[in-house]
């Protein structure tokens, strides 16, 4: 910085002292300036505020929110275009009801009602995520450009002014000490800010009718919303309506309670029919061949048995068909001991 602009900040802290401390009275401008000087900063201030507040309206949880930005950032950093979408608590909800849904099953009233909703909430999360779109896009970020540029641009033409009129005062009051020359340049540079900051203040307020026109943005994407969450919804109580009917209409299922005991018979009884072999046995009849005397193979044959008892000459004798059995085909006499003799015809248990 050089000599002459180290020396008009100097002016410019000592005469704000002098103002702040002693009560030094500066150079007031017309109440007209003064108003719209006034609006600017409200205006200012309103836009900050909105940008924040309408970022919390959309996104509500500030947790989410923070680790939204942070992978954002982390996004950009690696030059990556797609960017994480905000988790909707209607998505989240809509997520859980589906999958104790599917877990129930179709058979189940309330599981087929889980999945009803569960594909509803996602619907209207899909519509939450298309109303954040629209806001940023229509809102959002135009009121961000208007900060950024306008009004930042008329915030400096009123620091500017500030700053000139400082100096301005300072030399007036020190007039005969300082050059009337420097003093004529202060009172023109401070005329030329005065001027630049009017100018800029009344060109935005005289055109605030942009920004009622994203306000009205912001309100027809929000009306969107919910006209389109409303007949979701309305859609959605239509068919539990319809559920609530099916399940009231169908016949009443009776309670039959079977005890410990009776199942544990059940399971031995089949674990006993897995082991018998009787129905091969009824199925087929054993034949014993004999050569010389001696038993020289046994072969199964099929044959049908009869339904009442036989007659063997004068020995009757009931053939017994739920056991082991077979019929002989030749005399046997017994040679050795422990062998077990019989008849042409004798059945065997």
């Amino acid at each position: 910085m050089s000599v002459a602009g180290l020396k008009k900040q100097f002016h410019k802290a000592s005469q704000l002292l002098s103002e702040k401390i002693s009560g030094a009275e500066g150079t007031k401008l017309e109440e007209d300036f003064l108003e719209m000087e006034r609006k600017i900063d409200v205006t200012n201030k309103s836009v900050l505020d909105l940008l924040s507040k309408t970022t919390e309206y959309l996104q509500p949880n500030p947790a989410s929110r923070a680790k939204l930005n942070m992978l954002n950032t982390v996004s950009k950093i690696r030059g990556q275009v797609k960017t994480t979408g905000y988790p909707q608590a209607e998505g989240l909800l809509g997520d859980c009801m589906l999958r104790y849904g599917h877990e129930l099953g179709e058979d189940s009233i309330f599981g087929s009602s889980l999945v009803d909703i569960g594909e509803a909430m996602r619907q209207m999360a899909d519509v939450k995520d298309s109303l954040d779109i629209s806001v940023k896009q229509n809102f959002i970020d135009p009121l961000q450009n208007l900060q950024d540029k306008d009004l930042k641009e008329i915030m400096h033409h009123l620091k500017k002014l500030e700053g000139r009129r400082l100096d301005f005062d300072y030399k007036k009051k020190r007039q005969g000490k300082i050059p009337d020359e420097e003093i004529r340049q202060a009172v023109e540079k401070f005329e030329e800010s005065k001027e630049l900051a009017e100018r800029s203040m009344f060109n935005f307020l005289e055109n605030d009718v942009e920004q009622v026109s994203q306000l009205s943005a912001l309100i027809e994407a929000a009306l969107e919303y919910h006209k389109q969450s409303s007949q979701i919804l309305e859609e959605l109580s239509t068919q539990l309506q319809k559920r609530i009917s099916t399940a009231n209409s169908r016949p009443k299922k009776e309670f039959t309670s079977k005890s410990v005991k009776s199942t544990m018979e059940t399971v031995g009884s089949n674990h006993q029919n897995g082991l018998s072999y009787s129905s091969s046995i009824k199925s087929t009849d054993i034949q014993i061949h004999t050569v010389n005397g001696k038993t020289d193979h046994i072969s199964s044959v099929p044959v049908s048995w009869p339904d009442s008892p036989t007659t063997n000459g004068n020995h009757h004798q009931t053939e017994v068909l739920d056991q082991p059995c077979c019929r002989s085909l030749y005399d046997f006499e017994p040679e050795n001991e422990g062998e077990l003799g019989f008849k042409e015809g004798t059945s065997l248990f």
